[in-house]
């Protein structure tokens, strides 16, 4: 068979284009691995799955689709292959062996959310014939919990509506759903964003941008490129964060859809195209007809409390969610009721326990500086624990800026040395306490006793790492379960002072700081 070229394979834009026999590598036997070969095989590509390591349950079911999948001498099976079309899961990083070895073939390389772009039409409205529409949520932080909190809106409009991509399932089961969806709302990482080209979604944003993955973009620069991606071709609106200049600058780059609107979101008041805060109202003065002259009053801070909705960072993903709602036609009192039955989910700013006048906080999704910086903007007086894997980047900043509201620090992880050299250059004086074992399941119980031995009646004690959790944890939602289960067995056993303990060391002793 005559080997189809990259242009003919950038012609396969449909569900019902001609997939059958095409040569497909796919890179990875992840959730999103093994959802990209079962709907290849689905559509009678011939695929060859490469990856180390697979769950038994994914195997089992290649092979019962007739699947190949290899895990060893792999660049080789994969220039062996001849592939016509690599699709790459996420965590392959660009300057991945396995990732040079496809370029090498001259295939295109897409990502799972670039083949269900293109595959969306398998399902679509009966009343329309048009597939879902798309909404684009990216960011350095508050991507889950925006995506969440539209998909609740949507739905409570009445749409049938899915969270996808980056959270709840993959995108590509999202959209072979037999029963299809009025709106997909996806959420994409800077990793799905780096290997997709053709999207054109609804409405996007991008919440904020700060260092983020450095080690695997290999720069601030791709990084920002890769978020960049998520408003070209938008359709109804780019939404930007009016706080942060660089999304704005995303918007200004972009090449969009003929009448797409730009509108922006923050915490002050709004301008006539922008969602904002005026004495603690949350207002609309973008998806009305007198945008001008008045505005619609969406909920309070106030009213946000009952949800967790009220502190800085968490009102803007509401104001971010209300317009990308509100873009998808959601009314203002339909909105007002998702707000009120909203939830967030654990790890995120999740208060565990008040007691004794101290507040024990996980806030372990801060897998950031970006993230941390919002969580510890949202107390007076901290101790913080802070520290894993830093994936590159620096912490020194995020220090500096909140020295003033530390009472003490609980240093946790791998890279514990550039965080304490932080304090020592910006806060000598702080009280800083060094978890130093390696032992997974003494981690969190030894970082908890030192914070309760300084914390004091007012103080919030904050799980907000700042780093990600794979050094000594399964991932953040592990570490912040560890966090909450030490937490409760300290309120048990009644709370310690002084001494100390084999396993750890502190760099000062604890004083009122």
């Amino acid at each position: 068979m005559t080997r189809r070229t990259p242009a003919a394979v950038a012609q396969l834009v449909s569900w019902n284009a001609e997939w059958r026999g095409l040569r497909v590598a796919v890179l990875g036997l992840g959730v999103t691995g093994f959802s990209v070969a079962d709907t290849l095989a689905e559509l009678g590509a011939e695929v060859l799955v490469i990856a180390e390591r697979a769950d038994v349950e994914f195997t089992r079911i290649l092979d019962v689709l007739g699947v190949r999948w290899v895990q060893s001498d792999l660049e080789r099976e994969l220039v062996d292959f001849e592939p016509e079309l690599v699709v790459v899961s996420p965590g392959f990083r660009p300057d991945h062996p396995l990732v040079v070895a496809a370029e090498s073939t001259g295939a295109p390389l897409w990502g799972d959310v670039e083949l269900a772009w293109r595959l969306r039409d398998k399902v679509t409205n009966p009343e329309t014939g048009k597939p879902a529409e798309w909404i684009a949520i990216t960011g350095t932080n508050g991507k889950t919990t925006t995506t969440q909190l539209t998909t609740a809106m949507i739905a409570e409009a009445g749409g049938r509506v899915v969270a996808c991509g980056n959270v709840g399932v993959p995108v590509l089961d999202a959209i072979r759903d037999p029963l299809g969806w009025d709106v997909l709302v996806v959420e994409l990482s800077s990793f799905q964003l780096h290997y997709l080209d053709s999207m054109s979604a609804w409405s996007a944003v991008c919440l904020n941008i700060a260092e983020d993955h450095l080690d695997w973009h290999g720069s601030a620069e791709a990084y920002r490129a890769a978020k960049g991606k998520v408003y070209q071709n938008a359709q109804a609106i780019c939404l930007y964060n009016l706080a942060d200049e660089a999304t704005r600058e995303l918007v200004e780059d972009a090449e969009v859809v003929e009448g797409c609107r730009a509108v922006g979101f923050g915490l002050g008041a709004p301008g006539p195209s922008d969602l904002g805060i005026i004495d603690g109202i949350l207002i609309d003065r973008a998806f009305h007809d007198d945008r001008h002259h008045t505005a619609l009053e969406i909920t309070t801070v106030h009213d946000l409390v009952a949800s967790g909705l009220a502190s800085p960072h968490m009102t803007a993903n509401v104001l971010a969610a209300a317009a990308l709602a509100r873009s998808a036609g959601v009314t203002i009192e339909q909105i007002r009721a998702a707000l009120a039955a909203f939830r967030l989910d654990a790890h995120r700013t999740e208060t565990i326990v008040e007691a004794d006048g101290i507040r024990w906080v996980d806030d372990s999704k801060a897998t950031n500086p970006h993230a941390a910086q919002a969580a510890l903007s949202a107390f007076p007086s901290i101790v913080w624990v802070v520290g894993g894997l830093f994936k590159g980047v620096d912490v020194d900043a995020l220090v500096a800026a909140n020295v003033r509201r530390l009472r003490a620090a609980v240093v946790i992880g791998t890279d514990r040395q550039p965080v304490i050299e932080a304090f020592t250059r910006h806060a000598p004086e702080l009280p800083v306490f060094e978890v130093a074992t390696t032992d997974t399941e003494e981690v969190m119980p030894s970082a908890v006793r030192l914070a309760a031995r300084v914390a004091r009646a007012g103080d919030t004690v904050l799980l907000a790492p700042a780093a990600a959790s794979m050094d000594q944890f399964t991932d953040y939602a592990d570490r912040g379960v560890r966090f909450a289960e030490a937490v409760r067995r300290l309120g048990t056993a009644g709370t310690a002072t002084g001494g100390t303990t084999d396993d750890d060391e502190h760099s000062a002793p604890p004083t009122d700081a």
